[in-house]
């Protein structure tokens, strides 16, 4: 296993680390874990050298911190540091960070949660955590030994970002990354930007939540002019990698081949593996993935604001990944999230943005069509 430099910290954290987002479960509901199995994979990763676990209060409906409350203990706690989030969502009152945090400890069955994340933040998450108090009620729980270090996890705009990372002196953060989302969310700024601060910076969905792993047949002809061959989820973890400020990758695994093959990457991994050639060729796959859009939004953001509050980029954007990543269930999933005012549904057709659109798009035409398909699961246009 190769091992990085984990921000101002004197400790290196294995390259690969392990999600309990994707665990295996049972009968297809996300709620039941195949705890053998499961057990095996996490045992394989850490016999191998992972020594970064991640969980959060709300994955496998709860029960994910539940099933390594029960498999983390002895010889297998102490090889490793744990990480694990506080439901933002569910803090209504002051008191709730104590009643989230004392949970979490129970299910986990420890007195001591190592790294702890503010989950999921955003502008409005950000504001009601901070107002309520949460910096100053950090300061109490890492005094009194409950968790060992503070950091967040991260959904919004850059500048939002850097607002964050700027209201305290934070450990960590964690940040979705990969070579399709450079300048999406924190992006490449928001990596380095957070590394210059002192922080180290955890990556989650290396792999696009696996549409990566799996590209249509004129991506997979492009990979397939590299001399050296790999495979799309190896292309894309070794891309990562390959970034200096980068401290660990962590991977939701769903099967014991997929912890073996991850492994193998990480042991290969290493910052600046790749050659230029590579990194053009990676290049050159980021820029036909772009090709393959069936609307050629930019997401430069000139269509906004909407006077109804239709969120046009993000509406654009998911109904393009469904396609193109061959995965609509996924699409419809995120579709489904947004709120009512900010989907497709509720745009008037009154043009305004289509005089700002530097490329033209009939951004009314397709508000319907992108309802239809991601709202009410009729398929693609062709």
């Amino acid at each position: 296993m190769q091992y990085r430099p984990f921000g101002k910290l004197d400790w290196r954290v294995s390259a690969l680390g392990f999600g309990c987002m994707r665990l295996p479960t049972l009968d297809g509901d996300s709620s039941r874990i195949n705890e053998p199995e499961a057990r095996k994979m996490l045992y394989y990763a850490i016999d191998h050298g992972v020594n970064y676990v991640d969980t959060a209060y709300g994955y496998h409906g709860g029960n994910s911190e539940l099933f390594l409350g029960r498999v983390l203990q002895g010889q297998y706690r102490d090889k490793i540091r744990l990480a694990t989030k506080l439901p933002c969502w569910l803090v209504k009152a002051p008191e709730d960070f104590d009643r989230l945090l004392n949970e979490q400890l129970q299910k986990l069955q420890t007195e001591h949660i190592d790294f702890y994340l503010l989950h999921s933040l955003s502008k409005s998450s950000w504001t009601k955590v901070r107002d309520l108090g949460v910096l100053d009620w950090a300061q109490k729980a890492l005094a009194d030994g409950r968790i060992g270090y503070l950091g967040f996890s991260f959904h919004d705009k850059y500048e939002v970002f850097q607002e964050i990372v700027d209201a305290y002196d934070w450990t960590f953060c964690q940040i979705q990354y990969n070579y399709m989302d450079i300048d999406e969310q924190a992006g490449t700024k928001g990596l380095q930007y957070a590394a210059a601060k002192g922080l180290a910076v955890v990556i989650m969905e290396p792999i696009m939540g696996g549409y990566l792993a799996n590209p249509p047949q004129p991506i997979l002809e492009l990979w397939d002019t590299a001399p050296r061959k790999r495979t799309p989820a190896d292309w894309a973890l070794q891309w990562v990698w390959n970034q200096p400020e980068v401290s660990v990758v962590l991977s939701g695994m769903s099967t014991r081949e997929q912890v073996r093959e991850n492994v193998a990457s990480a042991q290969a991994s290493g910052v600046g593996r790749l050659s230029k050639e590579e990194l053009a060729l990676i290049a050159r796959v980021r820029e036909r993935y772009k090709e393959l859009r069936p609307i050629p939004c930019t997401q430069c953001e000139y269509c906004l604001p909407c006077p109804n509050g239709v969120n046009i980029p993000r509406n654009f954007k998911l109904y393009n990944d469904g396609l193109i990543y061959d995965n609509p269930a996924r699409a419809r999933t995120l579709y489904s999230w947004m709120e009512k005012p900010a989907r497709a549904e509720s745009c008037l057709q009154c043009q305004e943005c289509e005089e700002k659109c530097p490329q033209s798009i009939p951004i009314s035409e397709w508000m319907p069509i992108v309802h239809a398909v991601l709202g009410e699961g009729k398929p693609y246009k062709s």
